[in-house]
C-alpha cells in the first residue's frame, strides 16, 4: 500500500490554505492620480501712470489757480487789462485735456476703484480684455467696480473749481455796474475809452494761441499722487452714471493706470483718451465770445464785463458741462470735417457766441 510522505502532505496543506486566504484578501486600491498643480497667475503689474498725464493735469490746475486769483474791485484800468491777460492765457485744447488728465489722477485717489479693478484682473487674459475695451470705448469704465466712488471725487473736485469761477463771475459783473455809479471814485477812469483797443485785442488772441507749459512742481506732486493713490486732500461722495464723456475718459485713464497699463509705453493710449470734442468746443466758443466782447468794448468798465462774462463765467460753464450730463433735448451743431453722429453738443456758450452781435454796453444794459 502506498504511504504519503508526512512533510509533503503538510506542504500541500499549507499551499491550499494560502490559496484560500489569498482569494479572500481585500484587493489593493488603484493609485489616485495627484491633483494638477494650482494655476498661479503673474501678479497684476503695479499702478502706473506716465508723467505726460501728470504734466497735462498740472496745466489745468495751475491755470485754474491763476484764474481764481481774479477779483472784483479793480483799482485801475491796467488792473483790468492784467485780468484780461491772465484769463486769456490758455489754449482751449490744452486746458480741456488737462482737465481730463486731472480727473484721472483724482480717480486714482479712490482705493475702492483701484483695488476693485485689480482684484478682477488677476487672470492675464481678463486683464488684457479689460485694457482693450477701455482703449476702444472709454464709457466701459463706468461699469467697473468702484466707478461711482472715483467719479464722485472727479465731479466734486472739478465742481468746486466751477463754483469758484462762478462766484468770481458774479462779483466782477456786478462791479461793472457799480463802477459806473456817480459816487464811485473809480468812475472817472472806468468810463474813459481805452486808447489802444486793437492792440489789447490782438494781445488776447496771441496769448490764447501760446502753448501752455506744465508746472514742474505741480507735475511732480500730481505724478506722485497718481502712482501712490495718496497725497491729495479730497472730499467726494458717490456719483453714479450716466457720466459725461470727459468723466468717462478720466475713469478710463485711471483704470488703465490701475492695471499697470498707463505707463510710458502707453502714452499713445492715455493721450488719445484726454481728447474730448465737447469740452474743447465749449472752451473754443468761450474764446470767440471773449474776442467779440473785446472788439466791441470801448470804456474800461465794458472790458471788466468781458472778464466776468467770458473769462470767469464761461470757465465756470465749460467745467460744469464737462462733469454734468447735458440734457438730451439740446440741439447739436455739426463741426466742420466731423461726422454728424459724433458732433459735439451745442453748449450755452456756443449758442451765445453764435448770436453775439451787440456791444458789451448793450449786453450790460440788457442783462440788468
Amino acid at each position: 500500500m502506498f504511504k504519503a510522505h508526512p512533510r509533503r502532505g503538510l506542504s500541500l496543506a499549507a499551499a491550499a490554505v494560502a490559496t484560500v486566504l489569498a482569494s479572500c484578501a481585500t484587493p489593493e486600491p488603484e493609485p489616485v492620480p495627484a491633483p494638477p498643480p494650482p494655476v498661479v497667475h503673474a501678479p497684476v503689474p503695479a499702478v502706473s501712470l506716465n508723467e505726460g498725464v501728470a504734466q497735462a493735469a498740472s496745466i489745468y490746475v495751475a491755470f485754474m489757480r491763476e484764474a481764481g486769483s481774479i477779483q472784483a474791485g479793480f483799482t485801475s484800468a491796467e488792473a483790468i487789462q492784467a485780468a484780461i491777460r491772465r484769463g486769456a492765457s490758455y489754449e482751449p485744447a490744452q486746458l480741456s485735456r488737462g482737465m481730463i488728465a486731472y480727473g484721472s489722477i483724482l480717480a486714482l485717489q479712490s482705493p475702492e476703484f483701484v483695488q476693485g479693478i485689480r482684484a478682477m484682473s488677476a487672470d492675464p487674459a481678463v486683464r488684457g480684455d479689460i485694457i482693450a475695451r477701455l482703449v476702444a470705448d472709454p464709457a466701459y469704465a463706468a461699469s467697473l467696480p468702484g466707478a461711482d466712488a472715483a467719479a464722485g471725487l472727479i465731479i466734486d473736485t472739478i465742481g468746486r473749481d466751477s463754483a469758484a469761477m462762478l462766484l468770481i463771475a458774479d462779483a466782477v459783473e456786478e462791479d461793472a455796474y457799480t463802477i459806473q455809479a456817480r459816487n464811485d471814485p473809480r468812475r472817472r477812469w472806468a468810463t474813459a475809452h481805452i486808447t489802444d483797443r486793437v492792440r489789447r485785442l490782438e494781445g488776447a488772441k496771441a496769448l490764447s494761441a501760446v502753448q501752455m507749459l506744465p508746472s514742474p512742481e505741480e507735475s511732480a506732486r500730481l505724478f506722485a499722487a497718481a502712482n501712490s493713490g495718496t497725497g491729495l486732500s479730497l472730499n467726494g461722495s458717490r456719483s453714479g452714471p450716466p457720466y459725461t464723456p470727459a468723466v468717462a475718459r478720466s475713469l478710463a485713464i485711471a483704470a488703465l493706470a490701475a492695471l499697470g497699463a498707463g505707463g510710458d509705453d502707453a502714452r499713445a493710449n492715455t493721450e488719445a483718451l484726454t481728447v474730448d470734442q465737447n469740452s474743447e468746443f465749449c472752451l473754443n466758443m468761450s474764446k470767440l465770445m471773449l474776442f467779440q466782447c473785446l472788439a466791441a468794448s470801448r470804456p474800461s468798465y465794458e472790458d471788466m464785463f468781458c472778464v466776468g462774462r467770458h473769462v470767469a463765467r464761461d470757465l465756470a460753464t465749460c467745467t460744469a458741462q464737462n462733469i454734468t450730463p447735458v440734457p438730451a433735448e439740446l440741439p447739436v451743431t455739426a463741426v466742420a470735417g466731423g461726422a454728424s453722429d459724433s458732433a459735439p453738443v451745442q453748449t450755452p456758450v456756443a449758442e451765445a457766441a453764435a448770436a453775439a452781435s451787440v456791444s458789451a454796453t448793450a449786453a450790460l444794459n440788457s442783462s440788468r
